[in-house]
C-alpha cells in the first residue's frame, strides 16, 4: 500500500473586495483551489460580480 500524502491543494473562498465599499446588498463570492506551496501568500483574481454587473477584483479570505 502507498504511503498517503498530504494536501497540497486547498479550497478556499474569493470575495469581492470593491462591493463591500459600494453599500448594495449581497456578497459575491467563489470558491476556488491553489497550490500552497507555490502561492503562499493570499489569492487575487478578476472574477466577474454578477451584482455590480462588472469585473472587479476578489481577494482570498480566512
Amino acid at each position: 500500500m502507498a504511503k498517503k500524502s498530504k494536501d497540497v491543494r486547498i479550497q478556499v473562498i474569493l470575495e469581492c473586495t470593491e462591493h463591500k465599499t459600494s453599500g448594495v446588498p449581497g456578497t459575491s463570492r467563489y470558491i476556488t483551489t491553489k497550490n500552497k506551496k507555490n502561492t503562499p501568500e493570499r489569492l487575487e483574481l478578476k472574477k466577474y460580480n454578477s451584482i455590480l454587473k462588472k469585473m472587479t477584483v476578489h481577494r482570498e479570505i480566512k
